[in-house]
């Protein structure tokens, strides 16, 4: 999965090391244990063991080294599933140190006059700044706040969020006129209308989520907490049974021996990890460059079955892009390319940019100052644009408005012209006429560009059994032909925000899990209610808001890493709780004959480790306990490797590597103990 992944923190890092030491301790709070109910037992457990082995050492009764030393590693024990945490929560906290130098002491240029065309300003501090403010910033300026263009267009450097250094194009108007805080503008100057307080952007927020501030348990976390909860109520009951029943029958059994009985019976493996998984997890998605605002979304992102992409800006580039040249019969395509990128130096949107680029690539032919040349600038009602030069008036539109100019009937176009225009319809694209005057040169072939590889990720996803549908307003052709070329399994056209979002309720109602792409505003709705919402980073403010993730590569396809992180997290879990269940059943072999051997003989053939002595084994299973969780901290925080192969292969390898795996190193690291406590006299 490295194949997008931003390089981040080593799994362990000297600085995060040694800050996980110290958040290790900060966290026996019980306060902030009570959060984790198997990990808040132990430590009960072991301040209760210590207060044993004080009395004890007062008293001069008993055996205090024995106690002293299950109480110290019972107290590791705790500290070992703290720092298994802290590790995690540093590595997220790491991740966030280059969102945070975008928050820096900011000054911005505030018109007095947003209304004006006068540019006069005031310097003030970002963080002075109010929602509904309007700004100037120019190249070389750091955007002080998130907001929204409302004059200019401009290149931004988002490198700060994104980690690209390539720039890109915000203008005002349409689904790319949102910026962010702390990234910094190229080129030109662009007015921008603040739509954020201080302390609430976009980085704010995302540095906020990194560092763990906000996260919640998900839904299954919190199933898998009640049930390990419940797990250690059990043992606990049955450990006080045990007490109550061999007092009964005349056993003297250490109280210290109980209540070690208990903590090795209870789950502490998986439940000093679950919280460290559940964090690596969204800690791996940072690395990709993808922001989850909610847990449960990357949980879910696991179990997905419908992919929603929205086209525009999504599937494509978002602007129609001038890709062909189509000369009639007599003109050559150098004329028209000429005719074209003279008509088009009047045109300063997208499209006209993008015929001046392409007259550029392909014929090496360059704009001009020609004297006295009159400019006839593009102009939504005329849809046209050109230049009048020397008695010619060269004009660059849509057909209709083209013919019209040339005074030519649709139905008198030249054949060759007719069936251009038809060929480049029928394809999905948007065909401009050429004309000098009253006679036609050719065509040019606008189309929504898709961006590239984008085929062989969505084979990918369906590889992974995700079904992709794409949603656009364009007509049912156009949204075929884009459909045909991307390679998606289906596709709604002529689609209304109403549609996306019934379409994804419809899909829900019939139990599947839908993830939506998208970047306008009119996606906001489809993404709120979307088990998982991706909102590209180069999208409206209303769609990042929506969604529970956020890209900041704005990469479609990235729902592939997303997908695969969300399993690797559920695989992870799972792997370790069939590891911790059979880890605890192997315990049990180690403890039980060592607590009744004595009254009960026959227990002898249940003692198949043939461990030293009833405390040797008692002390190499407590042991065994602590260290097993340090040993499973880079699994939990690098996560099971993702396979994508069925759910019986996959029960199958859960219960051979990690079910075995938990019976088998148990026995064998408790005998390996027990042989160093038995030689070194520790019990």
């Amino acid at each position: 999965m490295s194949r997008h992944a931003t390089t981040g923190p080593a799994l362990f890092d000297r600085a995060i090391l040694l800050n996980a030491m110290r958040d290790a301790a900060v966290k026996l709070d019980p306060r902030k244990l009570m959060r984790n109910p198997v990990i808040f037992v132990t430590e009960v457990v072991a301040a209760f063991v210590t207060l044993l082995w004080l009395r004890e050492l007062a008293q001069g009764t008993g055996t205090p080294g024995f106690s002293g030393q299950i109480a110290a590693w019972l107290w590791f024990t705790v500290l070992f599933a703290n720092f298994a945490e802290a590790v995690a929560e540093g590595r997220g906290k790491a991740q966030a140190a280059s969102l945070r130098q975008a928050r820096s002491d900011v000054q911005a240029k505030r018109l007095l006059d947003p209304d004006s065309d006068d540019g006069r300003y005031e310097r003030v501090n970002a963080q002075t700044l109010e929602r509904g403010d309007v700004v100037l910033v120019e190249a070389g300026d750091l955007i002080p706040l998130d907001g929204e263009i409302i004059a200019g267009v401009a290149a931004i450097n988002e490198a700060a969020i994104t980690g690209e250094s390539a720039p890109v194009i915000r203008e005002a108007g349409g689904d790319r006129s949102a910026v962010t805080g702390g990234t910094t503008v190229l080129s030109d100057a662009i007015r921008v209308r603040i739509s954020t307080a201080p302390g609430e952007t976009f980085i704010d927020r995302m540095i906020a989520l990194v560092e763990g501030a906000e996260r919640q348990k998900t839904p299954n976390e919190l199933a898998l907490s009640v049930l390990l909860s419940g797990m250690t109520l059990i043992f606990l009951i049955a450990v006080v049974t045990l007490w109550g029943l061999a007092g009964y029958s005349g056993t003297e059994v250490s109280v210290v021996v109980l209540v070690a009985l208990l903590v090795t019976l209870i789950p502490t493996t998986i439940g000093g990890l679950l919280s460290a998984i559940g964090i690596a997890g969204m800690d791996r998605l940072i690395r990709f460059n993808v922001i989850a605002t909610s847990g449960r979304a990357v949980e879910a992102a696991g179990d997905v079955d419908t992919l929603l992409l929205d086209k525009t800006g999504t599937i494509t580039f978002g602007n129609r892009m001038a890709t062909e040249f189509v000369a009639l019969e007599g003109v050559t395509t150098t004329e028209l390319a000429q005719a074209g990128l003279l008509a088009s130096m009047g045109d300063d949107t997208p499209e006209g940019r993008s015929i001046v680029a392409l007259a550029k690539a392909e014929f090496d032919l360059q704009e001009q100052e020609v004297p006295g040349a009159v400019l006839v600038p593009f102009a939504a009602q005329t849809r046209i644009s050109g230049l009048d030069i020397d008695g010619r008036a060269i004009r660059k539109g849509a057909v209709d408005s083209v013919l019209r100019f040339a005074g030519i009937a649709a139905d008198r176009a030249p054949a060759d012209f007719r069936q251009a225009v038809d060929r480049i319809a029928r394809t999905g694209g948007t065909p401009l006429a050429v004309a000098d005057g009253r006679r036609l040169l050719g065509v040019i072939h606008l189309k929504d560009v898709i961006k590239p590889a984008i085929r062989e990720r969505f084979a990918a996803l369906r590889a992974m059994g995700i079904r992709t549908v794409m949603v656009t307003g364009d007509n049912p052709v156009t949204a075929a032909a884009i459909a045909s070329e991307a390679g998606v399994d289906d596709f709604i056209a002529e689609a209304t925000p109403e549609d996306k979002l019934a379409y994804i309720r419809r899909e829900q109602t019939g139990g599947r899990l839908i993830a939506m792409c998208g970047d306008g505003t009119n996606d906001a709705p489809a993404l709120a209610q979307a088990d998982v919402g991706v909102a590209m980073q180069t999208g409206t403010q209303a769609a990042r808001e929506a969604g529970n993730m956020v890209d900041l590569d704005s990469s479609p396809t990235k729902l592939i890493e997303i997908v695969e992180i969300g399993k690797q997290l559920l695989m992870t879990r799972g792997s370790l709780t069939t590891f911790s269940i059979a880890n605890d059943v192997a315990k049990y072999f180690a403890i039980l004959p060592a607590l009744f051997i004595a009254t009960y003989p026959e227990m002898s053939a249940l003692n198949l480790m043939h461990l030293g002595s009833p405390e040797s084994a008692i002390l190499s299973a407590v042991i065994f306990n602590a260290l097993i969780i340090i040993a499973l901290i880079p699994l939990a925080l690098r996560g099971v490797a993702y396979r994508p192969v069925g759910a019986a292969a996959l029960l199958r390898r859960n219960l051979t590597v990690y079910g075995l795996g938990g019976l088998i190193l148990p026995f064998v690291g408790i005998k390996v103990i027990d042989l160093a406590v038995t030689a070194l006299h520790l019990a």
